[in-house]
């Protein structure tokens, strides 16, 4: 087999290429979605979290068929050590046969490098909230058609498969924030994993996942219309999780076609081959279930924080109310001891 290395990556084509290759696969979304999101378009924002070499911005590259990294700066150790987190986003323009989407990718540079574990997550966590927040207040507004949606719909948490399992940052870094957003794990660079060790992993990271009380995000049932091939690539998908990705940079020529992999002294490792990679199940499980991550986004994740803080504004309004009140009954109380006072000089002065 003639394998031959080229520099470029991939290209997205424009919309009149039938080559369904080039095509992220936003227009292959089901029929009533469809129909619903190519009037208007929709808005998708994802999170990618994970340490420092995992390959989270080139399987960001891979999946959305674009270049959102050109001159990423690559940190040295001892940067690693001082740096905090760093929350970086990015949005592109995507548009496919009439589809339109503004994807946003939100990157969280530095985290895991930073000594104080804690660290890595609060900034996480606040900055999910502070997209809640902005969009409460602009909800709250007089222009409400036009409301940009920033919220963090899903986000893709990188594992390393060196680990053999979640380390105790990736617990407690899930357990902070499985009740604010989508969390979707994706086991990084499986090409180092065997066949049996990937499956054993898998069972360990839903075994520690299942013990710690994390939730993750849930891949819905089919509607009972969908058609047979749709349902049973559905139950795939859910055998999936945790996702065993596979992504490079470097596109090779195998036999007049060009081919994203990763070469090895033994062979080419495909990115795209389902044989050992869930990239294209993870590609279609953000495509097909987009509409249900933003749902589960705004009527779970978005009407908690947005109860919790009309609770508190309760709380706090009442609070001040009783304040007031007390204050209120102090005055009152002052001005009964002054006049009290008076009537006792005045009845002091008389029997004199």
């Amino acid at each position: 087999m003639n394998i031959t290395p080229t520099t470029e990556n991939r290209p997205r084509q424009k919309d009149n290429n039938d080559d369904k290759s080039n095509f992220v696969g936003f227009a292959n979304l089901p029929s009533q979605i469809h129909r619903k999101i190519t009037k208007r378009g929709f808005e998708f924002t994802v999170m990618v979290v994970g340490e420092s070499g995992l390959g989270k911005a080139t399987l960001i590259n891979n999946l959305f068929l674009t270049d959102l990294y050109p001159e990423r700066h690559i940190p040295t150790a001892q940067e690693k050590l001082r740096q905090s987190v760093k929350i970086d986003a990015s949005t592109v323009e995507i548009e496919e046969r009439g589809v339109k989407v503004r994807l946003t990718i939100v990157d969280t540079l530095g985290y895991g490098d930073n000594l104080n574990g804690t660290e890595n997550y609060k900034s996480l966590s606040n900055y999910i909230d502070n997209q809640f927040e902005r969009y409460l207040k602009d909800e709250s507004g007089l222009n409400r058609r036009n409301i940009a949606d920033n919220r963090i719909h899903c986000l893709l948490y990188f594992i390393s498969s060196f680990t053999r399992g979640l380390k105790p940052l990736d617990i407690e870094c899930m357990k902070a924030l499985h009740h604010k957003v989508n969390i979707v794990p994706i086991i990084a660079k499986a090409d180092a994993l065997t066949t049996i060790e990937l499956i054993r992993m898998k069972q360990t990271i839903l075994q520690q996942i299942h013990d710690n009380h994390i939730e993750i995000y849930q891949i819905p049932d089919c509607d009972s219309d969908e058609d047979e091939e749709l349902k049973e690539k559905n139950l795939e998908l859910k055998k999936c999780i945790p996702f065993a990705i596979i992504s490079s940079e470097r596109t090779y020529e195998v036999g007049g076609k060009h081919i994203q992999g990763r070469m090895y002294p033994w062979g080419l490792v495909e990115v795209e081959n389902n044989n050992y990679s869930d990239f294209l199940k993870l590609r279609s499980m953000l495509i097909i279930h987009m509409q249900d991550l933003q749902e589960v986004t705004h009527e779970v994740y978005y009407e908690n924080y947005r109860s919790n803080k009309l609770q508190l504004k309760k709380f706090i309004d009442n609070d001040e109310k009783q304040k007031k009140l007390i204050q209120e009954k102090d005055i009152e109380l002052r001005r009964m001891q002054d006049i009290l006072a008076k009537m006792q000089e005045h009845l002091t002065e008389k029997q004199k």
